[in-house]
């Protein structure tokens, strides 16, 4: 027996002692992605987080209130829209709990256009990512305010990079997360969430595809497509937040029962309305 199968051999022990559910973003580590009940994108598992009865979540992702770069602050958020008096704020799914107390409604990367299509006002303020903010204005009439944060991993991929992997693999379809610079997604012939990069390679007849995302999805799309071929445009494309969480890591959680989220009522309250609210569209 390996070290690793006997990691998961606990974590699987534990989950039923604990009455535990697994969780897994689509960025994170392939063998922690195996171990999951259930992988998806920040949309997927908003929801199967809303809809388990189980009594412990063991959530594989990232804690976006102070890790990782170009995430408001509560302060800069009212700050935000104190400078735009009156109008609704969308904050996107990753961000912190203080955030999403601060907003209106919630979205992510795959429903982000219909959710401030259903906003009644010309204008919405839109935090914190300005590149989906960017593309969200070149898909609908209203007028987007965004906030100029932004997603370094995918920033880290640059319109050089695809020209390149074009050239390297001229038959390649090329598939940009929206939170890739424009002049990137100019580049793509598709621009999806991670939920619709999955379903797009599995329609699509090609038989390679350039992903313009973290590079953790690779290991999804490669065991649903085992016949296709898969290609990275950059080595930089990693987040090292996501890649924080190991097996060991998900083994202590359930040991120890350590690193629950605490929030005081009110903010869960305030940033409940947000959330359902995205998840009723």
């Amino acid at each position: 027996m390996n070290h690793d199968t006997s990691i998961i051999e606990k974590i699987n022990e534990l989950k039923v002692k604990r009455g535990a559910i697994i969780l897994a973003h689509n960025y994170q580590l392939g063998e922690v992605q195996d171990i999951a009940d259930f992988t998806g994108d920040s949309l997927e598992l908003s929801r199967k987080a809303a809809q388990t009865d189980a009594k412990v979540i063991v959530f594989c992702g990232v804690h976006f209130m102070a890790e990782t770069a170009k995430i408001l602050s509560p302060d800069k958020t009212r700050a935000f829209k104190a400078a735009h008096p009156g109008l609704p704020v969308v904050a996107y799914v990753n961000t912190s709990a203080e955030v999403k107390a601060e907003s209106d409604i919630c979205c992510t990367s795959a429903n982000a256009v219909r959710v401030v299509e259903s906003i009644d006002a010309d204008a919405v303020l839109f935090v914190p990512d300005k590149c989906l903010g960017a593309y969200l204005a070149s898909k609908t009439n209203k007028r987007i305010i965004s906030y100029s944060g932004f997603c370094p991993t995918h920033h880290r991929i640059l319109p050089e990079d695809i020209l390149r992997s074009k050239k390297e693999y001229p038959d390649a379809v090329v598939v940009a997360h929206p939170e890739c610079s424009m002049e990137v997604i100019a580049l793509a012939d598709a621009v999806e969430s991670t939920s619709g990069m999955l379903r797009y390679v599995r329609e699509s007849s090609a038989q390679g595809f350039i992903m313009c995302t973290e590079r953790g999805l690779l290991h999804r799309l490669k065991i649903e497509n085992p016949k296709k071929e898969f290609f990275n445009p950059t080595p930089l494309n990693i987040c090292p937040n996501m890649k924080r969480i190991t097996l060991e890591k998900a083994l202590w959680s359930l040991e120890d029962m350590k690193y629950e989220i605490t929030l005081p009522q009110e903010m869960i309250e305030k940033a409940r309305k947000a959330i359902e609210g995205m998840i009723a569209l």
